[in-house]
C-alpha cells in the first residue's frame, strides 16, 4: 500500500545504474537525439524504461503512480529544486535521473542554486561573504559575480542533459519579478511578489525542460538575487505542480532522537507535536514551517519530497518511496460507535473497496449488525478513518481475548497515493500493541502487510499476519483454535498450516516512522529475527580482532563461523561463549571457496589484516560470487586502509555519522572501515566545513594509545621505551592525513569542497605511554569570526541525532572515554580577537579536542555499527551504549 520501509535487496542501487544504462542505449551511436516541436518520448523507448522501473516496485504501482502524473498538465508534474552541491558534486547522476522522466513523458521544472560554487568565486576575489539573518547581503560586486556563476551553472547541467539527448531550456531571468526585500539591511535581495509562467509553459510546450536559476527581476530590470528554496516555493504557488522536490543529499529528514529516516510527515495529523519535539529547532523547524506554509496554499494532492538525486525515481514511482514525504494529509479519526462516523459515507468506501461487500457476498447493513452483536456480547470495535472517508479500517476484540484483530483495511487510490494508510496503521498500532488480520494470497499488496508485521503464516488461500505477538505460545494458539474462532477472513478457508514466513526484522515504528536502510538487503523475508547471520573473521589475532569476538559474543543476530589466525590457528577462541571455537588458518583460496556457498556459509566477511593484505582475499570473493545473486553475495567488512581511497564505486566508506546515506545505499555489499585517526578528526572538523577558510589548513594533533602500533613488537609499542616518553612518527604524509581530507571532501553537505578543489589537512600523529585510546587537538581555520559557545551550538546540533558521539563543554580525558564505544568532542575554544593584518587572520580559527577509543570507535565498534547498516539491522545493534544520546541533532 505505501511507504514500506523494505526494498528487495540491491534494487535501489541497480536502478540508478539501469538508468544510466537505459539512457545511454536510447541514443543514436555518437549523437543527440532530435527533436521536433513538441516531441514525445518514442513509444518503444518509453516502455523500455518504463519496464526498468519496474525493478524498484510492482508494475501496478509503478503505472498507478505514472497514469497520476500524466493526469495533469505537464507544467504539474514537478518543480524540483536542485542545490549548488548536487550540480558541482553529483550532476551525472542529477542529468540521468531529469533525463529518465522526461524518457517517461514527464517535464520537471528544475529551480537551481548556486551556493557553494558563488563562495569558491567570492573566495577567490577576496570578497568576503556576509550574512544577516541568514541571508546573503548581495552587494554590487556579488551580484556581478553571481550572475556569472548562476549562468555558469545553468550551463553545465543544460549541457549535461543535451548530452543525454534531452532536450533542456536555459532560463536565467525573465520568470520571477521581485521588489527589494530590505535594501538597506541586505542590499540586492529580493522578495517575489509575481511569476511569468509563460517562460516556463513555452519551454516545456517546445519539448524542452525548463531549467532556471533563482534570480529575480525588479520591474525596472534590476537583477536581485532570491533564495532558490524560496524561488521554487513560489513557482510552485503558481504552478500548484504534484510534487515539489528538494535535492537533498542526505536523502531526507532525520528522526533527532532515533537518527533514522523520517519517511512520512502527515502535517494536519502530526505537525504542531512535531513542532514540541526537542530535536526540532534551528533549521529544521525553519524548514518544517516553510513547507507547511507552502502546502497550506496548495491543493492537498500536493506534496512536498525531501530526496537525492539518486534514489528521486523510487520515491516518485513506488508507495514505499525512498526520502522524506510531507503532505498536507487530513486529520484521522477513532471511534468506538457506529453512531459516531458518517455510516453513508463509510458505506460507500466499503462497497467500492471492500471484496466481501462489492462482490455481494454479503452487505454494509450485515457489517453494521455484525458490530452490534459484537458490543452487545461485551466485545469492542474502533472504526478508524480519515475527514473525507479515503480510508477505513475496522479493528475488532472478542469478550476476554487479549489481541485485537484488523477486520477491515480499505482505501481509495486517492488514500494510497497519499500515504494515508500509512497513518491510519500507526494510529492503529498506538492504539493496540498486539494485533492479528488475514489477507488472500492473491492480494495486490501482500508486500505492505509483509513490511508491517512481525510474523505471519499461509493457512490455504490466505496469509495470517501479527503484529506485536512474541510470546510463541501465543502465536501457536492464535494459528488453531483461537484465530479460527475470530470470523476474520481466514476463518472460512483455513486448513492446515501449509507453510511459513518467518519474522520480520523491521523494528517497531515510532510516532514518526524509523526508515529501514534501503540498501541491498535487510534479510525482511528470508530468514527469522532470531536466525544468526554468520560472521567470517580473518585476521583475529590483532587487538581489533579481539575486541570484535567480544562483539559479536554479545550480539543478539550474529555469531561467528570462522576464526582465522595463522599464529593461532588450532587454538581455542577466547571471550566467546556463544559456542566452543578454535582458530583456523584460512588462505584466500579456501576463503573463496567457501564464498561460492554465498551466504549458506558466511553472511558477513571481516578483514581485520594489516594494510596492504586484502587484496588476495576480496579478489577470491568476488572471483567467487561473481555467479552467486546479488541478494546471496556476502557483505565483505575490510579494516585496513587498502579501499578507504576507492574510485571505482565499489567500496561504501563506512562513518556512519557522515555517510550513513551512502551506506545504507550501497549494493555491491564491499565496505572500508575507517582508519582511527582518520575517524576522530573528520567527527571534528566536519561540522565546520561551511565555515572553513579555504586558503589555510586544519591541523590536527594526535595522540594515540600504543595498542594503535599493533602486536608486531617495536619501540611504538614497547611500554618500556614509551614510560615518562612520547614518540612522534610519520610527520608528514601519514595515510590518516590523507584519508581525512579525501573523505570529508565527500562528505554529502554544504561545503565548498569537491574532487577538483579538495580538501587538505595538515596531521602529526604521536604514541604514548598508555594502551588504548586517542586524543586529538584540532586547530580549524575559520573565514568568519566564531565563539565558544557558537561552536558548541554547531556541534551539539550536528550530532544531536547519532548515539556515538557525545558533544560535551569541557575538553574530553582518554581515561574517561577508554574502553567506551563513542567519541567525545568538547573542548571549544577561540583565540583573543586581533585587530587586522596577519594577527587577526592567525586567530580566526577554532580549537577543539576529541577523544575516542581507537579499537572500538575507531575499529572494532565502527565495524560492527557499518554490519548493522549492511544487514539492514538497527544501527546500534550490539553496541553498548548509553539509554540516552549524551547530544544529537536533525
Amino acid at each position: 500500500m505505501i511507504r514500506a520501509g523494505h526494498f528487495a535487496k540491491g534494487r535501489a542501487g541497480a536502478l540508478a545504474r539501469a538508468s544510466k544504462a537505459a539512457v545511454s542505449s536510447v541514443l543514436p551511436r555518437g549523437g543527440v537525439r532530435l527533436y521536433s516541436y513538441q516531441a514525445r518520448p518514442e513509444t518503444s523507448e518509453k516502455e523500455t524504461i518504463v519496464k526498468l522501473l519496474y525493478n524498484i516496485g510492482s508494475k501496478k504501482e509503478v503505472e498507478q503512480y505514472l497514469r497520476h502524473f500524466s493526469s495533469v498538465e505537464s507544467q504539474k508534474f514537478a518543480v524540483i529544486k536542485v542545490g549548488g552541491a548536487v550540480i558541482s558534486d553529483d550532476l551525472a547522476t542529477l542529468a540521468s535521473a531529469l533525463t529518465f522522466l522526461n524518457r517517461v513523458g514527464l517535464y520537471p521544472i528544475v529551480v537551481h542554486g548556486a551556493g557553494p560554487q558563488l563562495n569558491k568565486r567570492l573566495e577567490a576575489a577576496n570578497i568576503e561573504a556576509r550574512y544577516e539573518d541568514g541571508i546573503r547581503i548581495t552587494d554590487g560586486q556579488t551580484l556581478a559575480i553571481a550572475r556569472e556563476v548562476f549562468a555558469s551553472e545553468n550551463r553545465k547541467l543544460v549541457e549535461a542533459l543535451e548530452r543525454l539527448g534531452t532536450r533542456a531550456r536555459p532560463i536565467t531571468g525573465g520568470v520571477f519579478v521581485a521588489d527589494y526585500l530590505n535594501r538597506e539591511k541586505y542590499d540586492r535581495v529580493g522578495k517575489i511578489y509575481s511569476v511569468n509562467r509563460e517562460v516556463v509553459e513555452s519551454s516545456i510546450r517546445a519539448g524542452c525542460l525548463p531549467i532556471l536559476t533563482s534570480l529575480a527581476e525588479t520591474p525596472d530590470g534590476q537583477i536581485l538575487n532570491v533564495n532558490a528554496d524560496i524561488a521554487a516555493g513560489e513557482l510552485a504557488r503558481v504552478l500548484e505542480p504534484l510534487k515539489i522536490v528538494y535535492l537533498n543529499e542526505k536523502n531526507g529528514l532525520y528522526h533527532g532522537t532515533t537518527g533514522k529516516r523520517i519517511e512520512t510527515i502527515h502535517l494536519d495529523e502530526e505537525y504542531e507535536d512535531l513542532l514540541k519535539e526537542p530535536w526540532v529547532r534551528y533549521g529544521t523547524k525553519l524548514k518544517l514551517k516553510e513547507i507547511k506554509e507552502l502546502l497550506d496554499t496548495l491543493p492537498r494532492s500536493s506534496s512536498v519530497a525531501i530526496i537525492s538525486a539518486e534514489h528521486l525515481h523510487k520515491e516518485l514511482f513506488t508507495h514505499s518511496g525512498a526520502g522524506t514525504l510531507i503532505m498536507r494529509g487530513h486529520r484521522l479519526f477513532s471511534k468506538q460507535d457506529l453512531a459516531e462516523v458518517d455510516s453513508d459515507r463509510l458505506r460507500a468506501l466499503l462497497m467500492e473497496h471492500d471484496p466481501s461487500i462489492a462482490s455481494g457476498e454479503t452487505t454494509a447493513a450485515s457489517y453494521w449488525q455484525k458490530l452490534a452483536a459484537l458490543k452487545k456480547e461485551g466485545g469492542q470495535y474502533w472504526i478508524y478513518g480519515d475527514e473525507p472517508y479515503q480510508v477505513a479500517a475496522v479493528v475488532m476484540r472478542k469478550p476476554g481475548q487479549n489481541i485485537a484483530v484488523v477486520d477491515k483495511f480499505v482505501a481509495s487510490k486517492a488514500a494510497v497515493l497519499g500515504n494515508i494508510t500509512d497513518n491510519a496503521w500507526k494510529l492503529i498500532t498506538r492504539d493496540h500493541p498486539q494485533l492479528v488480520w488475514s489477507v488472500p494470497r492473491a492480494d495486490d499488496n501482500l508486500s505492505w502487510h509483509f513490511e508491517r508485521a512481525d510474523g505471519s503464516w499461509a493457512i490455504g488461500d490466505n496469509i495470517v499476519f501479527w503484529y506485536g505477538v512474541e510470546d510463541w505460545k501465543q502465536i501457536s494458539e492464535l494459528l488453531t483454535s483461537k484465530f479460527n474462532a475470530q470470523n476474520t477472513h481466514a476463518a472460512s478457508s483455513a486448513s492446515a498450516p501449509s507453510g511459513t514466513r518467518a519474522y520480520s526484522t523491521m523494528a517497531r515504528r515510532t510516532a514518526i516512522r524509523n526508515a529501514v536502510p534501503t540498501g541491498r538487503r535487510s534479510y525482511s523475508t528470508g530468514s527469522s529475527s532470531g536466525s544468526p547471520l554468520r560472521v567470517g573473521l580473518i585476521g583475529a589475532r590483532g587487538f581489533t580482532g579481539r575486541e570484535l569476538i567480544k562483539l559479536i559474543d554479545g550480539h543478539p543476530r550474529f555469531e561467528l563461523a570462522y576464526v582465522s589466525s595463522r599464529e593461532l590457528a588450532g587454538k581455542p577462541v577466547p571471550n566467546y561463549a556463544k559456542a566452543q571455537l578454535s582458530h583456523v588458518n584460512l588462505s584466500a583460496q579456501e576463503v573463496g571457496d567457501l564464498a561460492k556457498a554465498g551466504r549458506q556459509a558466511v553472511d558477513v566477511w571481516i578483514l581485520a589484516l594489516p594494510n596492504n593484505v586484502a587484496a588476495p582475499f576480496v579478489a577470491a570473493i568476488n572471483s567467487a560470487t561473481s555467479q552467486v545473486s546479488v541478494d546471496q553475495q556476502p557483505i565483505v567488512v575490510d579494516l585496513s586502509a587498502d579501499y578507504r581511497f576507492d574510485a571505482t564505486g565499489q567500496w561504501a566508506y563506512g562513518l556512519p555519522e557522515l555517510h550513513r546515506s551512502k551506506l545504507e545505499s550501497n549494493t555491491t555489499g564491499r565496505i572500508s572501515n575507517p582508519g582511527c585517526y582518520a575517524t576522530g578528526s573528520q567527527l571534528g572538523i566536519a561540522p565546520l566545513l561551511p565555515f572553513l577558510d579555504q586558503t589555510r589548513l586544519p591541523s590536527v594533533f594526535g595522540v594515540s594509545g600504543y595498542s594503535g602500533a599493533g602486536t608486531k613488537p617495536s619501540q611504538k609499542n614497547d611500554p618500556e621505551f614509551l614510560r615518562d616518553n612520547l614518540i612522534p612518527y610519520a610527520p608528514v604524509n601519514h595515510i590518516h592525513e590523507r584519508e581525512i581530507g579525501h573523505s570529508l571532501t565527500r562528505v554529502s553537505q554544504p561545503h565548498p569542497f569537491n574532487t577538483s578543489n579538495p580538501l587538505r589537512v595538515q596531521f602529526t600523529p604521536h604514541v604514548a605511554p598508555f594502551f588504548q585510546g586517542i586524543s586529538l587537538t584540532l586547530h580549524v581555520p575559520l573565514r568568519q569570526s566564531m565563539t565558544a559557545k557558537d561552536m558548541l551550538e554547531v556541534f551539539r546540533e550536528f550530532y544531536q541525532n547519532e548515539r556515538l558521539v557525545h558533544v560535551t563543554e569541557s575538553a574530553p580525558l582518554v581515561r574517561d572515554n577508554a574502553g567506551k564505544h563513542y567519541a567525545v568532542v568538547g573542548g571549544f575554544a577561540v583565540p583573543p580577537h586581533s585587530e587586522g593584518g596577519l594577527a587577526e587572520l592567525a586567530n580566526r580559527r577554532a580549537v577543539l579536542n576529541v577523544t575516542l577509543d581507537n579499537l572500538l570507535k575507531g575499529a572494532a565498534t565502527q565495524a560492527i555499527q557499518n554490519m548493522n547498516i549492511a544487514v539492514g539491522i538497527d544501527e546500534y545493534t550490539g553496541i553498548p551504549t548509553p539509554p540516552e544520546p549524551t547530544m544529537s541533532l536533525d
